[in-house]
């Protein structure tokens, strides 16, 4: 059987899934899936046995071409091409003119950035005097210019610890909100079109779409575009564990923990077990150790892993 024949029947329904099954396989491998595409997977995978079966089938493709793409790969040093490379243009072949958008955390006003991480990067910065900021993974942050020698900054994407103990108060923008504060210390995190504000020492304005509260330490509120959520008790020393190079999930489905690992782990996890991805998960993780946690998900639930170029490993 010829693997790289094109089905003429391209407009049936079964041809349709294998075509989204390889687009998604092209995608994960790209370098440029985001956590919301390993999510966005997990949903088309689980819309029906035969989109899973899609899937199974395109990863089966994958690994049936390795050993000839490392032999290509051998016979073609000089021109350094890469296994990822003959993969993709194999699979493509057999499948719809194919295009990755560009996805960078910040969208394009992250690619200018003033402040930016990259994948499990931790970073410093003194903003002004008695302002330091403390970015985490994957943050893009831009300077503000605001009236009457106020220090402002937007978080465009991730996350950041403020320290603020200045004269003047610090404005933040992030996503439909903004905060305030003069003396104290607070975390942020804009993730997902959804903005997460704790708390940690001192106390803090917080003005979404008209409403504004004030956010004691210890407590930590919820907002996006449609509303603002009301301040809830929180454990500080968990929400800014990342801090001491630690990750700490309490009673979170496994689909929480993979995300979130996702966001200080080069390559990516992708759990297509729906049922195992709402298993909890009591854990505490180093980062140093994230290099090798699809192994401990393997052994702690009985995943199968699968590997794939640009260290993109499946769970199923």
């Amino acid at each position: 059987m010829n693997i790289f024949s094109i089905s003429t029947a391209r407009d049936t329904p079964d041809s349709q899934l294998h075509s989204e099954a390889r687009d998604w396989l092209l995608l994960l491998t790209s370098g440029q899936a985001t956590v919301a595409d390993a999510r966005a997977l997990r949903q088309w995978c689980a819309q029906s046995p035969e989109h899973a079966r899609a899937f199974e089938q395109a990863k089966a493709l994958w690994q049936q071409l390795a050993p000839a793409a490392e032999h290509w790969q051998q016979a073609t040093q000089p021109r350094r091409f890469g296994r990822r490379a003959f993969l993709g243009g194999a699979i493509a072949a057999s499948a719809a003119l194919f295009m990755v958008r560009l996805t960078v955390p910040g969208g394009f006003a992250g690619l200018t950035a003033d402040y930016r991480t990259e994948v499990g990067e931790q970073r410093r910065v003194e903003l002004a005097a008695g302002v330091s900021l403390e970015l985490n993974t994957q943050t893009r942050i831009n300077r503000r210019a605001l009236a009457e020698g106020e220090q402002g900054i937007e978080l465009l994407q991730g996350e950041v610890e403020v320290l603020a103990q200045a004269a003047r108060p610090l404005q933040v923008q992030a996503g439909a909100g903004w905060l305030s504060a003069t003396r104290a210390r607070f975390n942020v995190r804009n993730t997902d079109s959804r903005v997460c504000v704790t708390c940690i020492e001192g106390s803090l304005s917080v003005a979404v779409g008209g409403r504004s509260m004030a956010l004691e330490a210890g407590r930590q509120l919820i907002y996006d575009a449609r509303g603002i959520g009301q301040p809830q008790v929180v454990d500080t020393q968990a929400v800014v564990a990342w801090r001491e190079q630690v990750l700490v999930f309490d009673n979170a489905s496994l689909n929480t923990v993979i995300d979130e690992i996702n966001r200080y782990r080069p390559g990516m996890l992708v759990l297509l077990n729906a049922e195992l991805g709402k298993r909890k998960v009591q854990a505490r993780f180093s980062l140093n150790q994230l290099a090798g946690v699809a192994l401990l998900i393997r052994d702690a639930y009985g995943a199968k892993c699968t590997e794939l170029p640009g260290g993109v490993v499946l769970l199923s």
